[in-house]
């Protein structure tokens, strides 16, 4: 018998999904990316590269825990960009807080701004969109 956690995980991870989780992760790290290249250079992906992972990590990490519970991995996610979509905004909303609270705490640099929060919030969420809308496009 399953316990009620192995049943609400297994109700929000699909493993037909997987390939979005690809297309998510893509795609907030070319919007951080294109964030920190706006703010250094394209020559700092090269020379601090720790740094520049180290920028992604906290929210990689906010979208790893808030995404599958909250259903970004659910069967439904797989079905059409219609049910995908809504899925991943509704995660990336707690993922993002996650990685402000990260990124505030001393274990990262660069501390937390009301205007870099309304910018992350907006360009990560807009970047899983279109990630997931041209998924659906190309793959149908």
């Amino acid at each position: 018998m399953a316990t009620s956690e192995e049943s609400f995980l297994a109700r929000r991870i699909d493993g037909a999904a997987a390939p979005l989780a690809v297309v998510d992760l893509l795609a907030l790290a070319a919007v951080l990316t294109i964030g920190v290249i706006n703010h250094n250079s394209v020559g700092y992906l090269s020379a601090d590269p720790a740094g520049w992972l180290l920028t992604l990590v906290p929210f990689l990490v906010g979208w790893a825990v808030a995404g599958p519970l909250i259903g970004a991995y659910s069967a439904g996610a797989a079905e059409s960009a219609k049910a995908a979509i809504p899925l991943a905004i509704r995660a990336w909303i707690p993922g993002a807080v996650i990685g402000f609270a990260l990124r505030a705490s001393p274990a990262f640099s660069g501390g937390f701004q009301l205007t870099f929060g309304a910018v992350m919030l907006v360009t990560g969420g807009l970047a899983l969109v279109v990630g997931r809308w041209l998924f659906f496009k190309i793959v149908g």
